[in-house]
């Protein structure tokens, strides 16, 4: 029973009880005062009419004492009060109550996915099914949540997911996958609970430590995800890339050709000339493929595009033409120190520790917790902790906090105390990717952006993610709707701006192909550029 229909349960028996009431007393008061006799029923009727002035004046002729007539005086002007009160207090909130939306707490999809509960990090997920028309259906504890949810077009509904009939409300039976990212430890009630109603249900878990990723396994989850220690291992990549100038983070996609993502440094030999002028191509064999630029994607930059400082490239080639470039990128006045400063002692904080150590990078660490690991305790926004940590003399600050409010004010707040060092951060919500840029960061990855892609790597047969971890996103996949076409008839990059940076056809990798490149029906596409673009390439050509 919902909080409303109790208030309209309450209402009425207590009118109820005060006519039945009401009418006790008139009887009595009419044998007392009047010396009448009167049946409970006839006393009952006065006290309604009087009550609801529907009727009035049967028993006139024997109110003849000044008591009996105070008694009626009070039984009117109880009824009045109770007209003048049950309005405004409870009739109207009951009519808007009754008029107000309700979220919905049903759903009869099929063929679907599941989703335990709603966060920002499932909107990249949202998308990623949305391009692959794949259903879906969100469960929430939050009635405002689910109602705005579904006030957008969203399919959520209102339910507990620990519960067995919340999954039957989510059609569990007809599903073809659940993601359970609640918590570490609700999420092993949800496994439960939903291995309990289906043995063959695909379920997928978001674990945020390993040795809950362990007991996600027991439960019955069939792939564990842990994307907070992938956006670690990402953050750290990036400082250790300029640092060592050792290309780690490359996409092998045949024999000689592989793509990577490249962090333009101030006053390198690329910052500030054209892709004309470089001509990388003819020179190196190297082709940049996508742009980001000021949180701005960049699709297909042409021969004028500009290369500014802090952009991030996109470069296909051989190994060795990437590591050139990649020597390009590195700006020539070079800090003397090598150290990098970690904000966050979390789990991404951790994660991008460990593989600063395996890369034999040496921190420092700073978070408001005391912990071992922890050299600093204090709070980075305090100007105190960042002259103690010394980030003027840091060549990275790798911003590992869990609130992107709070990410937004220290980067800031750094680059006005230390201009010259440079800024990797992590976002939990994608749209303020934008935002951290304008702040002054060199480079920011969304926790929702890797939870999105880990996910739909899973969820989504026809389609393999290769890029988890990076701005751009890279995927193996079919275009039926493309077959028979070559990519000028098509316009692919026109109407969709994702990039075909190869074709796999006979077991064969055909790099490179131009606009008069014709595809075939068996083919496998690389497709490259930034989320939005790959999603309209996927609802355009599959």
């Amino acid at each position: 029973m919902t909080e409303w229909h109790r208030r309209i349960a309450l209402s009425v028996s207590a009118v109820a009880l005060l006519i039945v009431v009401y009418a006790i007393l008139y009887q009595w008061a009419l044998l007392t005062f009047e010396g009448v006799e009167t049946t409970f029923f006839d006393s009952l009727q006065i006290v309604i009419e009087a009550f609801t002035t529907a009727g009035f004046g049967g028993d006139t002729e024997h109110w003849n004492t000044p008591l009996m007539n105070l008694f009626v005086v009070a039984m009117n002007l109880t009824g009045v009060l109770l007209v003048f009160l049950a309005l405004p207090l409870v009739v109207v909130p009951l009519f808007q109550e009754a008029l107000k939306d309700s979220p919905q707490k049903s759903t009869d999809l099929t063929d679907h996915v599941i989703i335990c509960s709603y966060s920002s990090r499932e909107d990249v997920l949202r998308s990623e099914l949305e391009a692959s028309d794949v259903p879906y259906v969100i469960i929430d504890t939050d009635p405002e949540t689910v109602l705005e949810l579904n006030t957008d077009g969203i399919e959520a509904i209102l339910g507990d997911p620990e519960q067995e009939e919340t999954f039957r409300a989510a059609n569990i039976d007809d599903a073809e996958a659940l993601v359970a990212d609640v918590s570490d430890e609700e999420n092993v009630s949800v496994i439960l609970t939903a291995r309990e109603l289906r043995e063959d249900l695909t379920i997928v878990s978001v674990a945020e430590d390993e040795h809950e990723a362990t007991y996600h396994r027991y439960a019955g989850a069939d792939r564990v995800i842990r994307p907070r220690q992938v956006l670690g291992q990402a953050l750290a990549h990036k400082a250790t890339l300029s640092l060592t100038q050792k290309l780690r983070e490359t996409v092998e996609l045949g024999e000689d050709f592989e793509i990577s993502e490249l962090l333009v440094k101030d006053d390198c030999d690329l910052a500030g000339q054209t892709l004309a002028e470089l001509d990388l191509q003819d020179q190196i064999e190297a082709t940049v493929i996508g742009m980001w630029s000021n949180g701005e994607f960049i699709p297909v930059p042409g021969p004028d595009t500009r290369i500014d400082e802090n952009a991030i490239l996109l470069v296909a080639g051989s190994h060795q033409a990437i590591e050139q470039v990649n020597s390009r990128t590195i700006s020539p006045n070079t800090p003397d120190t090598d150290r990098v400063v970690v904000a966050g002692y979390g789990v991404v904080g951790t994660a991008t520790v460990e593989a600063l150590d395996a890369n034999g990078i040496s921190h420092t660490v700073v978070d408001v917790k005391d912990d071992d690991a922890v050299d600093i305790t204090g709070d980075v926004n305090d100007r105190e902790t960042l002259s103690e940590a010394a980030i003027e003399n840091a060549r990275f600050v790798v911003l590992a906090l869990d609130d992107d409010t709070t990410t937004m004010y220290t980067t800031v707040a750094i680059e006005e105390h230390a201009p010259d060092t440079d800024v990797i951060t992590r976002v939990n919500d994608v749209q303020n990717t934008a935002k951290l840029y304008r702040a002054g960061a060199e480079y920011v990855l969304a926790l929702s952006t890797v939870t999105g892609r880990m996910l739909s790597s899973v969820l989504l047969e026809d389609e393999e993610i290769l890029t988890p971890d990076t701005q751009f996103e890279i995927i193996r996949t079919t275009a039926p709707k493309l077959a028979g076409k070559t990519l000028l008839e098509a316009s692919v990059r026109e109407r969709t701006g994702a990039t075909i940076a190869a074709i796999e056809r006979n077991g064969e990798l055909l790099t490179n192909p131009g606009a008069d490149s014709l595809v075939e029906r068996d083919d496998k596409l690389i497709v490259t550029g930034s989320d939005d673009t790959v999603n309209r390439f996927i609802e355009t050509f599959k």
